[in-house]
């Protein structure tokens, strides 16, 4: 089986890395029983927050990750936010793909994020032909913040956690 904590965590780190450049911290409504943590980043900007919470299974496993990036754009700078996701769509495949995983992602498609018009592609991971994963990412910007939600999971936990998903993105304060 695979072992979605490593999988999605070095994934994460792709996240804060293309999102690349800490201000008020978006306001967030995790689902109950979802662990949550701030993470911290070595050497990064204080433009730049992140949050996660992880969801376990009954012996403790990660079956979901979902994890909020906040990045403060610079005034007068305009965010080519297709250009974004695609790289980050991009990285996600190409590492699954290092580890041994097929990946197929939907068309980046217009969809919102809390108040905020965004965009959203879906990428399904197999291995051997079985789906073991789903990854989603969305981004949007604002006046002078970018944000990036990204959320992951094993195929029946990722496909069980839709209504919990919604919920967290409609009650999104950003």
């Amino acid at each position: 089986m695979i072992r979605l904590a490593g999988t999605l965590f070095i994934l994460m780190g792709v996240l804060g890395a293309v999102t690349g450049v800490r201000a008020e911290e978006a306001a967030m409504t995790w689902p109950a029983g979802w662990q949550v943590e701030e993470i911290a980043q070595q050497n990064a900007p204080s433009s730049v927050s992140r949050q996660r919470a992880v969801k376990n299974d009954q012996s403790g496993m990660p079956v979901m990750v979902m994890e909020l990036t906040r990045t403060q754009v610079e005034s007068g700078h305009q965010v080519n936010l297709e250009g974004v996701l695609l790289e980050m769509r991009k990285s996600v495949q190409k590492d699954f793909f290092q580890g041994g995983y097929q990946s197929v992602c939907n068309r980046i498609h217009p969809t919102t994020l809390s108040r905020l018009s965004a965009l959203e592609t879906t990428c399904t991971i197999t291995q051997n032909g079985r789906h073991v994963l789903s990854q989603t990412l969305v981004a949007a910007v604002d006046a002078d913040k970018a944000y990036v939600l990204s959320y992951a999971g094993q195929a029946e936990a990722y496909k069980a956690s839709q209504d919990e998903i919604a919920a967290v993105r409609n009650a999104l304060k950003l």
